[in-house]
């Protein structure tokens, strides 16, 4: 990922045409959750410091959105861990707590589906290089729990950008 104009700046470019550098604080009001069409589809947009505060401020207003959306119970649950998940280990095992390193999010929430891309700026991962945690000889490892929860919680996982990136939907469950 190349690094934006004015990085050190809430404004900049990440070079995939108009885009702001939003930090959570600056975004309360809704400029980081829009609402897209009458229908209901929210876009969600943020770039942070890699802050586990600013994190958390992110973290309630997607939460936020994906309430308004009508999200609840289990999908609720798995979307709260998931992203949450996603955003520790972009800010932690991405950009390795670097204050100067951004962590960008990008989705949309709508009645019926959620969906986000969370990519940090650190030297990415090779998935298969992570241990099993399933696997007896893991047990007692402390990494690769939160990647088997992602790809079991939510409908798609997919990583790329060398590992900078993680891409995950889920699909509201059918209600009875």
């Amino acid at each position: 990922m190349s690094k934006s104009p004015g990085k050190g700046s809430d404004s900049g470019s990440s070079g995939k045409g108009p885009s702001r550098r939003v930090s959570p604080r600056a975004s309360k009001g809704g400029k980081a959750v829009n609402e897209v069409n009458g229908e209901g589809l929210k876009s969600l947009e943020f770039d942070f410091i890699s802050d586990y505060l600013r994190m958390r401020e992110v973290q309630d207003q997607i939460i936020a959105a994906v309430v308004a959306s009508g999200f609840v119970d289990d999908d609720l649950f798995a979307i709260k861990l998931c992203v949450e998940e996603a955003l520790i280990n972009a800010i932690k095992h991405g950009n390795k707590l670097d204050h100067a390193k951004y962590v960008h999010v990008r989705g949309s929430v709508s009645p019926s589906r959620f969906e986000i891309i969370i990519r940090d700026e650190g030297a990415g991962f090779e998935r298969g290089e992570v241990p099993d945690p399933t696997d007896p000889s893991n047990w007692e490892k402390p990494s690769g729990r939160g990647l088997l929860l992602m790809e079991s919680y939510m409908t798609q996982t997919k990583y790329s950008d060398q590992g900078r990136q993680i891409r995950m939907v889920k699909n509201k469950s059918k209600t009875a």
